[in-house]
């Protein structure tokens, strides 16, 4: 939960953020000179890409979330028996030895996202964060080719015969 909180508090600054520096842009723009302008329209660039980034990133969370949501209901979490070091953080023995199963579960089923979930945690508890979110961003690309069994032709006829 506080991880959640301190996301939405940050999305709130970063938006704050946008919203002022895309008003910085108006202003060089309404001042009519053509290095205004063109500074103005440089400013206004800023607050697109940071808005399609926080876009994206939170759509990543979304989904991320929902697979371990699911994950979850099926009893399929990785369990968390990691040894720690006095402080708390992971020890890097112990994740590397997760790591090595994970991954090869993942080349056993290489099109199961269960398998892709439980790589990316492997990753995040070894400190490997950019393969981290690439095995999620997979595992999230396979949960969604999943046919839905709402609309998958072998799903038997609505009460209207459809």
């Amino acid at each position: 939960m506080r991880a959640k909180i301190t996301y939405i508090v940050t999305a709130a600054v970063l938006v704050f953020y946008f919203v002022l520096v895309g008003s910085r842009g108006m202003m060089l723009i309404r001042h009519g000179t053509l290095v205004t302008v063109t500074f103005g329209v440089a400013v206004l660039i800023l607050p697109v890409v940071g808005v399609w980034f926080l876009w994206k990133n939170t759509q990543f969370v979304r989904r991320a979330n929902a697979l371990a949501a699911e994950l979850d209901a099926e009893g399929g979490l990785p369990v968390d028996d990691l040894a720690r070091t006095p402080s708390g953080r992971i020890d890097r023995d112990s994740a590397d030895a997760v790591f090595t199963k994970r991954r090869e579960e993942t080349e056993d089923a290489p099109d199961d996202w269960h398998t892709w979930f439980r790589l990316a945690v492997a990753y995040q508890d070894a400190r490997d964060t950019p393969r981290a979110r690439k095995a999620m961003q997979r595992a999230i690309a396979l949960h969604r080719s999943i046919p839905s069994p709402l609309l998958s032709p072998s799903a038997p006829p609505g009460p209207s015969g459809e």
